[in-house]
């Protein structure tokens, strides 16, 4: 029988729900500084109203039931990079610079030993977004949580010039699509995997052919974070868009930096879908639309560039380190065709 991310526990359309829901409140806090709306990236603040002014970007994230596979393998320092890939990724998509990271560590009991391991995580994360690890808390709630886990999730501040906001507002029919590689499932999709790959079955602690290692370790490989190669490329080329590719996959994130009436089409050919996508889809016995709404399918994040700079793009990200896909194309419509 096939298993979705619905049937894993995790209702997408309620989600939406809740957001719709929640608009009217968060809205009602507003102030002339808010700049944009719910639903970006990343939330915006300006700080002065000239054209060049600085306007802050923040973002606030967890881990989520990725955790289940640190409790099981008892690993637990690199668990805090994942937590800040996802608040500074978002971030770095708007064209802002992370500065600062807090943390928020919720455990059944407070063991300083591995508190430690966690915050040593977060902080190899920050050095590796280039933002400074200023605070955070740790909150022991017996009875709450098992005595054995604890929940993890982050809030990050980062800075641009509002002239320099990268928001897709700029993007046309004919634009290329670029993707950047991920490091495997990074923070999404884990209620889906743990159904797929359970953290109580022997076999995922054991080497698996067809995803080429363990699977508990390889599910454990930290989320890549993105900072210092969209900062640079940023510098000299011009990106008219960037989505993180989350929850929700392609279909949910692309469309994020889509002008209405446009629409993100995937060439499904452009590059090898890694191993673990493909083990994760035989097994849960979904087409390959709902992997793309609800995984990242080997790519981290989407890249929106006119079509004459493409090659220059792609060129530098590759001096970058980085193996670009040119993943398709921007065209008219709605979504993202695949």
């Amino acid at each position: 029988m096939a298993i979705d991310y619905k049937n894993a526990g995790v209702d997408v359309e309620a989600g939406y729900s809740a957001v719709r829901l929640m608009k009217e409140y968060v809205k009602s806090t507003y102030d002339k500084n808010v700049v944009g709306d719910l639903g970006s990236f990343g939330g915006f603040y300006a700080l002065s109203d000239a054209a060049d002014g600085d306007v802050l970007v923040a973002g606030t994230d967890g881990v989520g039931t990725k955790l289940k596979y640190a409790f099981s393998l008892n690993k637990h320092d690199t668990i805090g990079i994942d937590c800040v890939a996802m608040c500074v990724n978002d971030i770095v998509c708007q064209g802002a610079k992370p500065l600062i990271f807090l943390d928020y560590i919720a455990l059944g009991k407070l063991i300083p030993e591995k508190v430690a391991l966690i915050v040593k995580g977060v902080s190899e994360g920050c050095r590796m977004a280039g933002c400074a690890l200023i605070g955070g808390e740790t909150a022991e709630m017996p009875g709450f949580y098992p005595e054995d886990e604890y929940d993890l999730a982050g809030f990050s501040v980062g800075i641009v010039k509002k002239n320099k906001v990268i928001n897709g507002s700029g993007i046309v029919k004919g634009d290329r699509l670029i993707g950047l590689r991920s490091s495997g499932v990074h923070s999404n999709g884990y209620s889906l995997v743990r159904k797929l790959f359970p953290a109580s079955d022997k076999a995922t602690y054991e080497y698996c052919d067809a995803i080429g290692g363990v699977p508990a370790e390889i599910l454990l490989t930290p989320t890549r974070i993105y900072v210092k190669t969209v900062l640079s490329l940023i510098e000299t080329t011009d990106i008219k868009g960037i989505a993180h590719i989350t929850g929700g996959g392609f279909i949910e994130n692309i469309p994020r930096i889509l002008p209405k009436g446009l629409a993100a089409r995937i060439d499904r050919d452009s590059y090898e879908i890694p191993a673990l996508f493909k083990e994760l889809q035989r097994r849960a016995d979904i087409p390959y639309e709902k992997m793309c709404n609800t995984f990242n399918m080997g790519i981290g994040l989407v890249l929106a560039v006119s079509k004459q700079d493409e090659k220059t793009v792609l060129s530098k990200l590759k001096s970058l380190g980085e193996d670009p896909v040119s993943l398709g194309e921007v065209v008219g419509g709605e979504g993202v065709i695949l």
